[in-house]
């Protein structure tokens, strides 16, 4: 599979260094154990620049440890024009990194927030699937935001799966 085959995912928070790198290192192990690695591009990002360069939070590290994923990106800014072309998958954790994708110029028809892919939350409106910043808490919220990625980045892979095949 070249790499224009391939689908683009672009996890997306604020700062690039919690909650989009360790979604980014979930979906990718996931993709490993389902044999579909090959299948994608996937990416981290951040809508503001304070940790550009720099790898996930040291606690986004511990928990993925512990679950035995890695974080492999550095903390990144959305590249606006580049980054809509290569990733029709922008996947927004909270309504606010949503709203800064769309004033970024992303089309809205490719934004949605990962936990909107979280089957427990099927009948939950959009304001209520938002993935918590842990940032300024501590280790307890990383493990409660690693729960909710691990069951939304499931859901996302279904759903990437189900829109790649050709109706019948």
């Amino acid at each position: 599979m070249t790499d224009i085959d391939r689908i683009g995912v672009l996890f997306v928070c604020m700062g690039n260094i919690c909650r989009s790198p360790l979604a980014e290192g979930v979906f990718l192990h996931q993709a490993g154990e389902r044999r579909t690695l090959d299948r994608y591009r996937v990416d981290s990002a951040g809508t503001g620049g304070w940790h550009s360069g720099e790898p996930a939070d040291p606690r986004s590290l511990a928990v993925a440890e512990r679950h035995g994923i890695d974080l492999p990106s550095r903390a990144r800014v959305v590249e606006p024009m580049s980054d809509f072309d290569e990733f029709p998958w922008l996947i927004a954790m909270d309504e606010a990194n949503r709203a800064d994708l769309v004033d970024f110029g992303a089309p809205e028809r490719q934004i949605r927030l990962l936990r909107s892919f979280d089957p427990d939350l099927v009948d939950v409106p959009d304001h209520r699937r938002e993935v918590p910043d842990p940032y300024y808490g501590g280790p307890d919220g990383f493990d409660r935001v690693f729960e909710m990625v691990v069951r939304a980045c499931a859901g996302l892979h279904g759903a990437l799966e189900r829109a790649a095949k050709p109706e019948d």
